[in-house]
């Protein structure tokens, strides 16, 4: 249920930032990662320096008129400071290519989506739509390409072992901190191998989405923590101006009409992400980091939404069987994943619906008590019906029946009010929660009563 790619690509997308100086403050909107892993790609950070940022550095000052060989050499700086700032450093020079605005529209059409199929978007978008985070018939594939389109302003391929940076009026403020950012992954991934040591491929991600979105979390966060180190550090006054010029002008009337639980997607692995990786980077710098990458890989968005939980509260694997033969011809189980702790908040606050969605803290009390979950989908090849189920467990028997009553709210404001049999239906979507232990209970969603009641006696 998510863009998909056989490249993993590490891409920033904004890299806004308003500064304050007055204040010593700055907030960084930085980046988008396009990844194949977690029903969605993920956007930006905040980030506030204990110190202000550096008016004094002199770097080779690129502008519009700037020749390649000063570009090469303003980057060539930036990934010396970086370096230091990071403590990795590459043992070979990494290739670098400024691309045109045309060249990366081509890219984002011919590249990044070049595995995606219409069909593929179709299918996601009606999963997502199942759990009340998009209206049916959304065209995903044309949106995320529009919106990559808009935002993207420079990306790492962790396959080509290549920096790529989007030249619009020259190598500015905006461009040198995107390198930052950028140049942050190229070390990361040098030292901790995203595709081998770390296994962030697509088919891990599509075993365990869950481990996937922490990782990026991780990684994102790393990067934007140290992006605004070298911004505290070495950004010179003509950039702060440039980024105050970009951030006053710039427009981003797709991601502004993005679904509202996209545009938290978005901001996952860069804002929590960020302050995950803050609370290592305060108990131990960024040895503390390194470790995250290869002793103790954070496992879900539990860990990233909750610093104090990690490494020691592990998800608990739920196992829910294979349902596709009891519906009978034409279906099969299309995906089988974990939706986690963040997407069961997006779902309870975030819905498509504004009617459906409830309070944040209310949400965010619900979700906090989670422990572990398998989802599975269910799809006819020949009608196009679709189910979805959610099994949870909880913490403990107080958090789930806390989480079971407000799904049963999130589904009343919803659906409406459950039959006696406690099947709520609306629009020709049918829905129950199923009680499974003290632990935990099972939330089941089908396009027809009929497939609901056959998997409902399946179950129980």
């Amino acid at each position: 249920m998510n863009p998909s790619t056989k490249k993993t690509l590490i891409i920033v997308l904004f890299v806004l930032l308003v500064l304050c100086l007055c204040a010593s403050a700055l907030v960084l909107l930085g980046g988008i990662a396009l990844f194949k892993n977690n029903l969605a790609p993920t956007i930006a950070a905040q980030f506030t320096p204990e110190q202000p940022i550096s008016s004094a550095t002199a770097l080779p000052q690129a502008n519009p008129e700037s020749s390649e060989d000063a570009i090469s050499a303003s980057m060539d700086e930036i990934e010396r400071q970086v370096s230091a700032i990071r403590g990795l450093k590459l043992d070979n020079a990494i290739p670098r290519k400024l691309l045109t605005e045309e060249e990366l529209q081509a890219t984002v059409e011919n590249d990044f989506f070049k595995d995606y199929s219409a069909e593929d978007a179709a299918s996601d978008a009606r999963v997502l739509s199942l759990l009340g985070l998009l209206p049916r018939d959304f065209d995903l594939l044309s949106f995320y390409q529009e919106l990559y389109s808009e935002q993207i302003a420079g990306y790492y391929d962790d396959e080509v072992k290549a920096m790529f940076v989007v030249k619009n009026s020259g190598f500015t403020g905006v461009e040198r901190d995107t390198y930052a950012h950028e140049f942050t992954h190229a070390l990361q991934d040098a030292a901790f191998d995203f595709n081998g040591a770390l296994n962030y491929t697509d088919e891990a991600c599509q075993e365990d989405s869950e481990r996937c979105a922490a990782l990026q979390s991780l990684i994102e966060g790393d990067a934007t923590l140290t992006e605004s180190l070298w911004l505290q550090s070495h950004a010179t006054k003509q950039d702060i101006r440039d980024l105050q010029n970009f951030y006053a002008s710039y427009e981003s009337p797709v991601y502004d009409a993005a679904p509202a639980y996209m545009q938290e997607d978005f901001l996952f692995a860069y804002q929590q992400g960020l302050t995950f990786v803050q609370s290592l980077y305060e108990q131990g710098g960024f040895a503390a980091v390194d470790a995250a990458y290869t002793s103790a890989q954070p496992a879900s968005t539990e860990q990233i939404l909750h610093p104090n939980r990690y490494p020691t509260d592990i998800p608990v694997k739920v196992e829910l069987p294979d349902l596709s033969a009891a519906l009978g011809s034409g279906w099969e189980e299309s995906d089988r994943n974990v939706m986690g702790e963040w997407y069961t908040w997006l779902i309870l606050a975030r819905g498509d619906d504004t009617e459906s969605r409830l309070v944040d803290a209310k949400a965010s009390a619900a979700a906090e008590g989670w422990g572990g979950d398998t989802y599975v989908v269910l799809e006819n090849t020949s009608s196009g019906e679709a189910a979805l189920l959610v099994r949870y467990t909880w913490d403990g028997s107080s958090d789930s029946a806390e989480a079971k009553l407000a799904f049963e709210s999130y589904l009343s404001l919803r659906m409406g009010s459950p039959s006696q049999s406690g099947i709520y239906e609306k629009d020709g979507l049918y829905s129950a929660l199923r009680q499974d232990s003290q632990f935990g209970f099972t939330w089941l969603i089908a396009d027809s009563r009929a497939t609901l009641e056959t998997l409902l006696g399946e179950l129980y």
